[in-house]
């Protein structure tokens, strides 16, 4: 025995398959959206760990910059102050040197004064030849 379908019958079993796979697509949707947001939120957990873990590094790397900064202005003010003390000294011991023999000083300081002009004179000459 045959079992004829009418049209009506045709339509709503049709509609029932049309019903059950729109729930299944909103099902599926729904799911996705589920996956997706946990999927977002360990991703979010993920950066705030990475941030917690980097702020104190960070900070540790600045504090560290920092103290390099204060030894290295430290270092070059220590080193200014001994190139001036130097500089002082000979100062001193070229006044002294000029007022025990300043005769020698004189003719020292010309001596010093016609080479650096020979080198002078010899350099401006090579340079207009060039």
């Amino acid at each position: 025995m045959d079992t004829v379908t009418t049209p009506r019958a045709m339509a709503s079993e049709a509609q029932g398959y049309a019903d059950k796979a729109a729930d299944n697509a909103n099902s599926a949707i729904r799911s996705t959206q589920n996956v997706a947001n946990d999927a977002f939120d360990r991703m979010s957990d993920k950066v705030d760990d990475v941030r917690s873990q980097a702020a104190p590094m960070l900070n540790r790397l600045s504090s560290q910059a920092e103290q390099a900064a204060r030894r290295s202005a430290d270092a070059i003010r220590e080193t200014s102050a001994q190139l001036r003390e130097k500089a002082m000294v000979a100062s001193d011991q070229t006044v002294g040197y000029i007022k025990d023999e300043p005769v020698k000083a004189v003719l020292i300081a010309a001596a010093t004064g016609a080479v650096l002009m020979a080198l002078i004179a010899l350099m401006s000459r090579s340079s207009r030849n060039v």
